[in-house]
């Protein structure tokens, strides 16, 4: 493993009114642009945050982590990070993943500690120790795993206070076939229930929050507008049932760029905070920027009569 320093330095913040507000139940906060000077840096997508909102960690599309802080100012804005160095995710081997088995995208870590870490290529998931120094164990596949698509498959990663894991694919196969969760418990996968498709947003991240909700973070390609546009909906976790949907945030294509990742963590107020990572594809007209909005704690009721919008079965996001 690779353990040169590398440290971020970013001074880039909005300010809330930078961005219009909208009558949407989640408002934005603040954001900040990262970046190190190391050429690996790039492609973080799955992201976990700790419970006071400063630890980090974030993994890649290539197989790498890092974590770090996320440095605030006295309103408890983002305004800059301090990150360590960059290391290589491993195999069960001990060695650096190699090729077509290092696109790591969802996270989630266990009260424990533990290090858990979905792939989209070679279908699985990875369990850790200490994710900078130990080998990987490949928790067994579920027997859905086998018909997800390549690239595409097991985007989001979650686990709840009772160390069960919970990830589903970012594409479900058919235009009007919700989105299988897969659920990992006592050694065993079950699929205790589905996700609705809700136009054409595909999942690309999830978290628990320390509500014992589920959020799932989404986003949709415009083609026309050159950008990505997200949105977050929220659901009650039950034993077997995932209801109280409510969609927390849906912004415009390029308000924000190809966020990937979700965490979702009480502040001082007792406000939620949804705090997402993007994904810059390591594309040079692209950037990597972590983004904050707020929940306030009284949200309005559930959306009742939720229809599937009208699918475009030419849209690239199918």
């Amino acid at each position: 493993m690779r353990r040169r320093l590398a440290v971020a330095i970013t001074a880039f913040a909005l300010a809330p009114s930078a961005i219009a507000q909208s009558p949407q139940p989640a408002q934005f906060a603040s954001s900040t642009l990262w970046s190190i000077a190391d050429e690996s840096f790039g492609g973080w997508s799955g992201f976990e945050v700790d419970p006071d909102g400063v630890g980090f960690v974030t993994v890649s599309d290539r197989g790498l982590i890092v974590s770090g802080r996320l440095l605030r100012n006295a309103n408890g804005w983002l305004i800059g990070t301090e990150t360590g160095p960059i290391l290589t995710l491993t195999h069960t081997d001990g060695d650096p993943l190699p090729r077509y088995w290092d696109d790591s995208e969802g996270l989630a870590v266990a009260p424990d500690g533990r290090v858990f870490v979905s792939f989209e290529a070679e279908h699985r998931i990875n369990e850790y120790n200490d994710a900078a120094v130990d080998r990987a164990v490949h928790l067994p596949r579920a027997e859905g795993f086998k018909d997800l698509q390549n690239n595409s498959s097991l985007e989001a990663l979650a686990i709840d206070a009772d160390g069960a894991l919970y990830t589903l694919p970012e594409r479900s196969g058919e235009l009007t076939r919700p989105f299988d969760v897969f659920r990992y418990r006592d050694g065993e996968w079950t699929i205790p229930f589905t996700i609705p498709r809700r136009g054409d947003f595909l999942p690309v991240g999830a978290d628990i929050g320390p509500d014992g909700r589920f959020y799932l973070l989404e986003r949709r390609l415009s083609s026309s507008q050159l950008g990505f546009a997200s949105r977050v909906r929220r659901f009650d976790l039950g034993e077997d049932t995932l209801d109280g949907e409510i969609t927390l945030l849906e912004t415009q294509p390029r308000t924000h760029d190809n966020l990937e990742g979700i965490a979702v963590w009480r502040d001082a107020l007792g406000d939620m905070r949804i705090t997402m990572i993007s994904d810059d594809n390591h594309r040079f007209f692209q950037k990597n920027e972590i983004v904050e909005y707020i929940v306030p704690g009284d949200l309005p009721p559930p959306e009742d009569n939720l229809s599937d919008e009208t699918l475009d079965p030419d849209d690239e996001n199918l």
